[in-house]
């Protein structure tokens, strides 16, 4: 059976007491969540939230630039007042660089992928830090609290990257 097939199983056994089609489009508790994408990271278990609680922005590494049209219209349009940012150890982002993933794609695709940033990172504590900033100094992103953590996948914990900014 293909994944999808059991995916489709899987909702259907979930929606027979699926009870919270009556929850509102903002989120309940005003936060944006940005976070890799990492199957070994469930940002809700993680987090203990629920359907309707924060809006998750997803993506390779967790990036805030990458985040950043989500964000602006998790705040514009959908309330959202304070961000999270969560990057998490063992990272595949620190496993490669630009030159390295572009090269792969002449090999693999024929294509040039050289307008691309792929926005890995070297650091992990410094990828963090690095996305505050991008946030912080956007102007297209409301002044809220950024708060910046690392999940460790061997744990289960986040730890809090202290801000420097």
């Amino acid at each position: 059976m293909s994944v999808a097939k059991e995916l489709e199983v899987a909702n259907a056994e979930y929606a027979v007491s699926f009870s919270k089609g009556h929850l509102q489009i903002p989120p309940k508790r005003k936060v944006a969540i940005v976070a890799c994408m990492d199957a070994r990271l469930d940002p809700a278990r993680a987090l203990g939230l629920e359907e309707g609680d924060a809006h998750v922005i997803r993506n390779a590494g967790g990036r805030a630039a990458d985040a950043l049209r989500s964000i602006i219209i998790s705040q514009q349009l959908l309330g959202t007042r304070e961000i999270v940012i969560i990057h998490h150890t063992d990272c595949g982002m620190l496993t490669f660089t630009d030159e390295v993933i572009r090269g792969k794609i002449r090999s693999d695709l024929s294509q040039n992928a050289d307008h691309i940033s792929f926005l890995p990172f070297g650091d992990l504590k410094q990828s963090v830090f690095d996305d505050i900033k991008v946030l912080r100094e956007s102007p297209l992103v409301l002044d809220v609290p950024i708060t910046g953590f690392l999940y460790e996948v061997e744990t289960g914990k986040i730890v809090r990257v202290e801000d420097n900014l």
